[in-house]
């Protein structure tokens, strides 16, 4: 019996030492116990990269330690439920995507320090509420055919830009913005002579932030095509950007 004895409990020792290493890993894996929600719903245009957009995010979120849900539920912005984030982000929402209760719970969320980031067509949603419309910076006017355009870094040290170069060619689709808020500082300047279509002139702000209502907001204007989400400089963007919405820079 003894023998048996301790072959069992050598065998139980293993095992037991092995789920400890387990959930050291897993709580190594998410140190920060940030957590965030994107929100992909759309009522217009649809854009093809969201998915890839979500895929990227995850990626990002998990090599930061930030638990990220999924949604396209609007019923999921209610106090109770948004009170589990740190951060929601936007990614190429369009038009009306929030009823009225689901607007005063994210309003609320943000003026409490909740965080907001928008992606592309963030700036394409809720025109008919102006508080959204001078979290998120701006809103969208229209955009010529996709091309390639020379964007000006005017803020290399915030953690969304600190990786680029002053000025780098992208390929995307070029928003022109209309209601621009004063009090966004911008990170990134389009050079309308570099591409053809811009009609903000001489300031034409692609990527910005502020703190104007309560919670961190970054907004980048980048992200229309799936080449955009796989492109390493527009990842380390999307990685500044979470770091600085989450003060984990």
């Amino acid at each position: 019996m003894k023998p048996l004895l301790l072959f069992l409990f050598f065998v139980l020792g293993c095992g037991l030492s092995d789920g400890v290493q387990a959930q050291q890993h897993t709580a190594s894996a998410r140190p920060n116990k940030k957590q965030m929600l994107v929100y992909t719903h759309t009522n217009g245009y649809r854009h093809a990269s969201i998915e890839t957009g979500v895929a990227t995010l995850l990626n990002l979120a998990r090599q930061e330690g930030i638990r990220m849900d999924h949604t396209e539920d609007s019923l999921l912005f209610n106090e109770v439920n948004l009170s589990k984030y740190q951060l929601v982000v936007f990614l190429s929402t369009t038009g009306d995507v929030l009823g009225a209760d689901q607007e005063k719970a994210f309003q609320k969320f943000v003026e409490g320090g909740g965080a907001f980031m928008g992606i592309h067509a963030a700036t394409d949603t809720e025109y008919e509420w102006p508080w959204y419309g001078k979290l998120v910076g701006a809103y969208f006017e229209s955009h010529p055919e996709e091309q390639e355009a020379v964007l000006q870094v005017t803020n290399s040290k915030h953690p969304a830009t600190a990786h680029m170069s002053p000025s780098w060619k992208h390929y995307d689709e070029w928003y022109n913005f209309k209601n621009i808020n004063p009090d966004i500082q911008v990170l990134m300047q389009l050079d309308e002579k570099s591409y053809q279509g811009g009609t903000n002139g001489a300031n034409h702000p692609i990527a910005w932030f502020h703190e104007n209502a309560g919670g961190r907001a970054f907004y980048t204007g980048l992200g229309h095509t799936d080449t955009t989400f796989n492109n390493p400089i527009f990842q380390e963007h999307l990685r500044g950007g979470l770091r600085y919405c989450l003060e984990l820079e």
